[in-house]
């Protein structure tokens, strides 16, 4: 798949997104792929409306391990052939790409017994059924153990798709390392053996430590850059979690990143379709 020689815009969040649409408490944004698709399709809709170059899939939690705690591990298949199916729908007509989310176990390979074989299934599972479902690429998201980002990178490239690879760095001495030590240059190393198209990172703890974060993908890798930050870190008002981040202050440090070097930019936790607006008037311009 050629993609233009251009910076390209992602979209923002799914989760906290089909929350503020009326997913209740407690429950999993990947069932509405089967109960309320026309609610997931309208958020992917407003993604593409928006001026998003990429959109996602409502996938992120649709592993056989996420889903067995919800009784939906019968249903993984399903779920994830139907989340790209709606992306695909809400793309109908334009040159918008779909690239399946695939998110962490819940699981911690390194530190853990647990049987690699089984989790390198469920992920070749996940990535099989969303192209399937017709995903133009797959993307590895919010991971933070290197095993099982290697697992997930293997099973979404046995698919023959483009693949991106992100790990999210939030610990350590400025905030460059994932939550179980990987640093920027070990997540690069494995992406690249991996067969990865792009490489980079996404949710975190906020926007001023992808500088850093970026100045070191760019100095270890040639892969294309991906990022998708958080708006700042949440926080707690009567009972809903907001993120304070401005949409302006996130634009500013995405035009940044995109003149640093980055070549796929979107947003995680706290941006919407507005904030996506935003960025996608501000980089095309």
């Amino acid at each position: 798949m050629e993609l233009p020689d251009r910076i390209l815009i992602a979209d923002g969040a799914w989760g906290t997104e089909i929350q503020n649409r009326g997913l209740p408490s407690g429950s999993l944004p990947e069932r509405w792929n089967l109960e309320r698709p026309e609610k997931v399709e309208e958020l992917a809709r407003e993604y593409v409306e928006a001026g998003s170059d990429i959109i996602l899939t409502n996938t992120f939690g649709g592993n056989p391990f996420i889903l067995e705690r919800y009784g939906l591990a019968d249903k993984a298949e399903e779920i994830n052939r139907r989340g790209a199916e709606i992306s695909r729908k809400a793309t109908s007509g334009t040159d918008v790409l779909v690239f399946g989310s695939i998110g962490p176990t819940g699981l911690l390979p390194s530190v853990e017994e647990t049987d690699e074989e089984k989790l390198a299934e469920a992920f070749r599972l996940q990535a099989a059924a969303l192209r399937d479902g017709g995903a133009q690429g797959i993307v590895i998201e919010t991971m933070s153990d290197l095993v099982e980002f290697r697992l997930a990178l293997e099973g979404a490239v046995s698919t023959g798709l483009p693949v991106a690879a992100c790990m999210t760095f939030d610990s350590g001495p400025g905030k460059v390392h994932t939550m179980m030590g990987v640093s920027v240059e070990e997540a690069a190393k494995t992406a690249e053996e991996a067969g990865a198209r792009f490489v980079g990172a996404n949710c975190g703890s906020g926007m001023e430590n992808y500088r850093d974060i970026l100045k070191l993908f760019l100095r270890t890798t040639k892969l294309p850059i991906w990022l998708k930050p958080n708006a700042g870190l949440p926080e707690l008002h009567s009972r809903s979690i907001a993120y304070a981040m401005t949409p302006e202050r996130f634009v500013g440090y995405a035009a940044e990143f995109a003149r640093s070097g980055a070549r796929v930019i979107g947003g995680c936790c706290g941006t919407g379709p507005a904030v996506i607006s935003k960025l996608a008037r501000t980089l095309k311009d």
